[in-house]
């Protein structure tokens, strides 16, 4: 991705923002859900502060996005992209709720009103847009990878033909796996699982000669579930990316709004300098953009139906978005991810901070 000019990359973001545009016909949640019928046509703002806690989607265990800890506090990029909107809402980034929820699960528990936000590592693509699903803003941006044993001596899905993959179902995985075998690799065997653990578990235990899903993830498992990480290796599947993005529901724009741009005020901290450390002192800067930012001049807030410290909040709580980056999956984690395309736009990655005014 290092080759890809300037001019692509903003093309890229631009096809990014824009994306956000006009949903399709809505498609209501199920009644009963636990958010109620008050979330299918508006209201989740209200919602989430009469029961005093944001309801969000998560993985069955990826470290570095989403797992609890050995105290059972969640930790990941995905876990604190939906802690930042709690601290935007409710004043507090803990006072959050997470549901686990396997590929297959993940899209309904939205649709039906179980959960306020999926921030779990949730591909966008085209069909999930138009099926009740409002996808927000990328929060990481991945690609398709292969895991096999180093001494298979394989390092493209060329060479992995005959072989057999361990597939989840449910997942924008199964249609590269599908794409692979129409034009690369047409002797490539599907082994077929329901949830995230089995599909791991079986690669681990042998009954596959490869793992696929997106790259971050395999990095997450081969951190943390081989018994030598070194004796495995990590390749693209088809070059493609992909756009991990929190998604809402159809048919409340505020409650889109404000998830997306609460994602927002994580870049733009680190666009301005204001890290968890100096967010205080910077509240006391000259710079309009600065003041705007963190509400010293008001009207923000009051345009997402906010007060006007809730970006303060955000930052004060869970730092910018390079610092979240860096202690989930960066230099600071067990994946030591680089940051690649996901650095600012300015830095040569696909992040783009928008204005705050």
């Amino acid at each position: 991705m290092r080759g890809i000019g300037k001019r692509l990359l903003a093309g890229l973001c631009l096809l990014a923002l824009t994306a956000c545009g006009q949903p399709a016909a809505e498609k209501k949640p199920a009644a009963g859900g636990p958010a109620g019928a008050s979330a299918a046509v508006g209201g989740t703002l209200k919602a989430v502060r009469d029961r005093g806690y944001v309801s969000c989607g998560a993985s069955t265990g990826t470290v570095g996005f989403g797992a609890p800890d050995s105290r059972g506090y969640w930790r990941g990029l995905d876990v604190e992209t939906c802690r930042a909107v709690a601290a935007a809402v409710l004043g507090d980034k803990d006072k959050v709720r997470f549901v686990p929820l396997t590929g297959q699960q993940r899209l309904t528990a939205l649709q039906s009103g179980e959960i306020d936000i999926l921030p779990r590592t949730t591909t966008w693509t085209l069909a999930r847009d138009a099926n009740g699903v409002n996808f927000t803003l990328p929060n990481y941006y991945d690609y398709d990878g292969i895991m096999v044993r180093k001494d298979r001596g394989v390092t493209n899905s060329r060479e992995l033909d005959g072989a057999s993959v361990c597939v989840q179902t449910g997942s924008t995985t199964e249609v590269t796996f599908t794409n692979l075998v129409a034009s690369v690799a047409p002797n490539l065997k599907a082994v077929i699982f329901d949830s995230t653990q089995a599909t791991r578990q079986a690669f681990f235990s042998g009954r596959c000669d490869a793992l696929i899903t997106d790259a971050s993830g395999l990095a997450s498992v081969r951190a943390t579930m081989a018994s030598n990480p070194d004796d495995f290796i990590i390749f693209p599947a088809d070059g493609k990316l992909s756009p991990l993005t929190p998604a809402v529901r159809h048919g409340d724009d505020q409650w889109f709004d404000i998830v997306k741009w609460s994602f927002q005020a994580l870049l733009m901290a680190e666009e301005l300098g204001i890290t968890q450390a100096n967010i205080d002192e910077m509240r006391n800067s000259q710079d309009p953009t600065i003041r705007r930012f963190l509400g010293v001049e008001p009207g923000n807030g009051a345009a997402l139906g906010l007060d006007e410290e809730w970006t303060w909040r955000i930052v004060k709580q869970l730092g910018n978005y390079g610092e979240m980056f860096d202690r989930n999956v960066g230099a600071g984690s067990p994946l030591k991810l680089d940051r690649g395309l996901n650095r600012l736009f300015r830095d040569g990655g696909l992040m783009v901070p928008m204005a705050f005014n």
